[in-house]
């Protein structure tokens, strides 16, 4: 009997924050999976995403931007989560913000070169780069060092060169039996999903009014027998301020969000969604204080 050979592997988007790792995912898997904000932090989990073509299955984990302490060389968030995960992939995807190679981008390719996994160097938002012509020398700077076994300018509003990186991801994945079903597009349970679908609308509404580590809880979620979609869930703050914000003059600003979020809720999972959101001040939190 002839069986397919099958290849599977793990890749790892990383970064840091806001050089466009959740827009690179999404546009990869070919769906919105992973939430896309100016604001720092927007990404506070990994989000994995599956890709299925064929023999091949690669499975993309968008990390949260990397963050350094003040003297820019120790990575303050999730540091343990982040080095495990780059250990466990088959193929490293360093994602950096047009001409830009800082001492923060240094500083994180020297940590993940000594997993000794291999690195592609994702030059991204080329489409923003004022003066193309200086985008061929930068290459050939970055190709110099011997860093990385390709570097990819891309546009995440393009197509350009995205048929190209898929065929050397696809090149290092190992031969190994596919994890997911053939159809299998993320890793985000509908709880995750209603929660990141919120919370980016919170992003979206309150700009750089509050941080965007808000957190969104999820108390209730259920199909019911009329076939609609039954969720309760909590916004989490800080402080009565913080509180003050998020509802709004005469409840506008939380109005706004239910709204919006229902809305793209229903349009996630094709079904008639009714969303009752609350405000609350997280008091574990400030009980740690």
């Amino acid at each position: 009997m002839n069986i397919q050979q099958k290849y599977c592997g793990y890749i790892t988007i990383i970064g840091k924050v806001n050089v466009g790792k959740s827009s690179l995912i999404n546009k990869i898997i070919g769906k919105k999976i992973s939430i896309i904000s100016r604001k720092k932090n927007t990404t506070q989990n990994n989000i994995i995403g599956v890709k299925t073509q064929n023999a091949y299955q690669s499975i993309y984990i968008d990390t949260p931007g990397i963050m350094f302490n003040k003297k820019n060389n120790i990575i303050l968030y999730k540091k343990n989560l982040f080095y495990k995960t780059i250990k466990n992939s088959s193929l490293l995807m360093f994602v950096i913000d047009k001409l830009s190679w800082t001492e923060n981008d240094k500083n994180i390719f020297r940590i993940i070169q000594k997993s000794k996994t291999p690195i592609i160097i994702i030059i991204n938002k080329i489409d923003k780069i004022q003066n193309k012509q200086n985008l061929l020398p930068f290459i050939d700077d970055l190709k110099k060092k011997n860093i990385a076994i390709e570097i990819v300018p891309i546009s995440t509003k393009k197509t350009n060169n995205f048929f190209s990186l898929n065929n050397t991801i696809q090149s290092f994945l190992p031969n190994n039996p596919h994890i997911y079903p053939e159809n299998y597009i993320t890793e985000n349970s509908y709880v995750f999903t209603i929660s990141e679908i919120i919370r980016e609308k919170l992003i979206l509404f309150l700009g750089d009014e509050l941080p965007s580590i808000l957190k969104v809880k999820v108390e209730f979620f259920q199909k019911k027998k009329n076939e609609e979609l039954y969720i309760r869930a909590i916004i989490l703050v800080e402080n009565i301020r913080q509180k003050k914000i998020v509802i709004g003059h005469h409840g506008e600003k939380i109005k706004k969000v239910s709204i919006l979020s229902r809305y793209n809720i229903q349009k996630e999972f094709s079904i008639k969604t009714h969303l009752f959101l609350w405000v609350k001040i997280n008091l574990k939190k400030n009980l740690k204080h």
